[in-house]
């Protein structure tokens, strides 16, 4: 079962407190650089979590910015914690680098919210549609099949870590009609898809919302998901083909936030939401 916790968190925790530390210090990352017989590069990898430190590569830069003992105790403590692996990591070698950070900024995630206009979320798919889905993309992007697999261990896992493990954590979703007559598989894949939706949607820490074809759709963009990390700043994940972009920046991550809130405003509400599923049920029975 996977544990929750992120090291991708604490790594990029603990690179956000070092440059903080350095500027304090009143320091370039060139001066740090030159100081330790580091490249810059080096410096810049640190801080932006793109590299993982050694504990002596952490013990230099408290010494140059002068940290007090209980500060340097707590920030080693942060560095041992990082250099753990969170379950997704084995799976690095196949999914896209973009996608391998979301899942470690999820697993420490108190909220997602998702929209979705093409297929199901993918924290509600069964394995068997997960299964089709990907099958039916491999054919158009000729993705190898071990990838296929991997892919499938991935959705469960990352089901596993967010509702057998996780509390609190809310999950709001909206997605478009049109997910639930989009088949994937046959009837039986369908039918077990779409008794989950309405299984989950009595959760208590799920809303989920269905947007109607004949409504306003007041955005038009393919799907994302909008996280809520404590003590660290929100994240957007954009979908796409072959992999996916991770989106950062506080403005246009508040601008999907806002998106989100108004798709809210124009999808019904969750008990009709839940018997719009049901309907839509009974045409794979």
């Amino acid at each position: 079962m996977p544990d929750h916790g992120s090291p991708t968190v604490r790594r990029r925790r603990l690179g956000q407190e070092l440059r903080r530390l350095r500027e304090r210090a009143d320091l370039t990352g060139d001066q740090v650089a030159t100081r330790l017989g580091w490249s810059a590069a080096k410096v810049s990898r640190i801080e932006t979590a793109r590299t993982s430190p050694r504990e002596g590569d952490i013990e230099a830069l408290l010494s140059i910015y002068v940290v007090d003992s209980s500060q340097r105790h707590e920030l080693l403590a942060l560095h041992r914690d990082a250099t753990r692996k969170g379950w997704w990591e084995e799976y690095r070698d196949s999914l896209p680098k973009e996608y391998i950070t979301f899942l470690g900024l999820e697993a420490e995630a108190v909220s997602a919210r998702n929209w979705e206009p093409q297929v199901v979320p993918g924290l509600f798919q069964t394995e068997a549609y997960v299964r089709a889905m990907m099958e039916s993309g491999q054919r158009s992007t000729l993705e190898a099949p071990g990838g296929v697999r991997s892919r499938i261990e991935v959705r469960m896992a990352r089901q596993e870590a967010v509702f057998a493990t996780r509390s609190p954590f809310t999950v709001s979703a909206v997605l478009e009609e049109s997910v639930l007559l989009r088949r994937f598989g046959d009837d039986e894949v369908m039918r077990e898809q779409l008794e989950r939706l309405v299984e989950v949607s009595m959760l208590p820490n799920v809303q989920l919302r269905v947007l109607p074809l004949d409504a306003e759709h007041p955005i038009n963009t393919g799907a994302f998901s909008h996280l809520r990390v404590p003590d660290f700043h929100d994240v957007v994940y954009l979908e796409a083909l072959l992999g996916g972009r991770l989106v950062e920046d506080e403005t246009i991550v508040y601008r999907y936030e806002v998106a989100f809130d108004y798709l809210e405003t124009k999808a019904l509400d969750v008990e009709v939401s839940r018997k719009c599923v049901e309907k839509h049920l009974s045409r794979w029975r």
